[in-house]
């Protein structure tokens, strides 16, 4: 293998860790491991800090592939925790509401969901990274400042129910670039005349990579310095 040449790493994104966090380290492990000064590394679609799965890294040369391996289609495994919203639709920030769910059922679930397939205009969280005049969506809500995101149209090629154990609802979902999970979990709680965030999230496949073609990050840092021992 060489890095600056280029290389594609499928990687597990450890729970917590940004994305740039990946990037970074193993970056600083590729340029101290062999005495680089800089070497080009990044990433083909960011992972929220509290989601896991498949990222693609790309090294030296092959950092020209990201925009092809970015535009490739996303499968996730999403549970949503319904009847209670955040601030930041997911688990980030504390619940800010709570609504009734005793209504919801397998029958309306499975009336609901399909409505989330095809093109849909999803407006973005308010504490994403879209920038709005030059600065970034979740600066302003850190600040308290409310701000008016523009709807993106999105493909949602597949959705499917795998299991409902109240509050919890997980569903598996095929989508395209810039699709917010976490948005959607809002909008499938209102859908449901309720509310709901995001409880967890794993990508399991962009484009023809899985899951299990993935390695861990402790994997990947040992792989590097095993090259270097050859």
């Amino acid at each position: 293998m060489n890095f600056c040449e280029g290389e594609v790493l499928f990687v597990n994104k450890p729970l917590h860790w940004t994305s740039f966090d990946v990037v970074n380290r193993i970056r600083w492990k590729i340029k101290k491991t062999f005495n680089l000064k800089n070497i080009k590394v990044g990433h083909a679609g960011t992972l929220d800090p509290l989601a896991t799965g498949v990222m693609i890294i790309c090294t030296g040369k092959a950092t020209k592939q990201i925009e092809k391996f970015q535009y490739q289609k996303k499968e996730y495994i999403a549970t949503l925790e319904l009847g209670a919203t955040t601030p930041s639709f997911d688990k980030e920030l504390p619940i800010d509401a709570t609504y009734p769910t005793e209504h919801i059922d397998d029958e309306l679930l499975k009336e609901i969901i399909p409505q989330f397939t095809g093109e849909l205009w999803q407006i973005p969280p308010v504490y994403s990274a879209v920038k709005v005049k030059g600065k970034r969506a979740y600066e302003y809500a850190r600040e308290g400042e409310k701000i008016k995101l523009k709807p993106k149209l999105l493909l949602i090629d597949e959705m499917e129910m795998l299991k409902f154990a109240p509050p919890y609802l997980t569903i598996r979902i095929v989508c395209s670039k810039g699709t917010y999970i976490r948005a959607l979990a809002r909008d499938i709680g209102l859908a449901l005349k309720s509310g709901a965030h995001l409880a967890a999230l794993e990508r399991t496949g962009i484009g023809d990579v899985r899951l299990s073609d993935c390695m861990e990050i402790t994997e990947v840092l040992e792989l590097i310095e095993k090259i270097n021992s050859q």
